[in-house]
């Protein structure tokens, strides 16, 4: 499978709720640009997945009108949230994208690519693409991208 992990773009500071927040006219660009190299790369029956908060729906809508919202994977949601909404490492799909958010997405990434606890830090609209593979029958994390939207 091939588990995307794409980070919101820029988002407003203050709104009525975190939930609330929209994307500025910056994160706009970032969302487009990420998505324009996002669908380039990706096989077009790719399941996205994106948390209920606005910014997250605005970035996955920048790439697609077919998305689904998970509300297992909000603000906070732990990194076994999104790989269970994601059906690591099997798949709910050949090819997941989670828009999320921070520090959770670096969780998922530290988690399969190091078995860390920690959280690596994933820039606004960044995306890191994992996919998981048998070795000898023991299962993979393999990093394939890690980009930021200023390298787009």
């Amino acid at each position: 499978m091939n588990l995307i992990l794409w980070r919101h773009a820029e988002a407003e500071d203050i709104a009525s709720s975190d939930l609330a927040r929209q994307l500025t006219a910056r994160g706009r660009k970032q969302a487009q640009t990420a998505a324009r190299w996002l669908r380039a790369r990706i096989d077009p029956d790719a399941v996205v997945l994106a948390s209920p908060a606005a910014r997250t729906v605005q970035t996955a809508e920048s790439l697609t009108d077919q998305y689904r919202v998970v509300q297992e994977i909000a603000p906070d949601a732990s990194a076994a949230a999104v790989l269970d909404a994601a059906g690591w490492p099997d798949g709910i799909a050949r090819t997941v994208v989670v828009v999320g958010h921070q520090p959770t997405l670096g969780h998922v990434a530290a988690r399969l690519l190091a078995g860390s606890g920690a959280s690596w830090p994933v820039k606004k609209a960044g995306i890191w693409w994992i996919e998981s593979r048998d070795r000898l029958g023991v299962e993979e994390a393999v990093l394939r991208v890690a980009i930021s939207p200023d390298l787009i």
